[in-house]
């Protein structure tokens, strides 16, 4: 059940890097690494890390998607930065 964070964190670094060829591998005791399988056989990206430290490996291996901004969250911005220099 714990795997479940390693293992969405793998699926979003599918979605953002557009390669599904990653993998994470679990190992006994709460511990994964990240694999990239290729036709040549699979390539070890990192060493055995414990979950939590895994997920922020991954997280940091693409750039994030874009957030979206609507048009509310544009003017939202707006309003707070013309505050922000009113009360400077």
């Amino acid at each position: 059940m714990r795997s479940t964070k390693a293992i969405s964190a793998v699926e979003r670094l599918k979605t953002r890097s557009g390669n599904t060829h990653y993998a994470a591998v679990s190992m006994p005791g709460g511990y994964f690494y990240l694999i990239e399988r290729t036709p040549e056989g699979s390539t070890k990206l990192c060493d055995p890390m414990p979950m939590d430290d895994f997920v922020a490996f991954v997280n940091a291996q693409s750039p994030a998607k874009p957030r979206k901004v609507s048009k509310l969250d544009e003017a939202m911005e707006e309003q707070i930065s013309r505050s922000s220099r009113a009360k400077n």
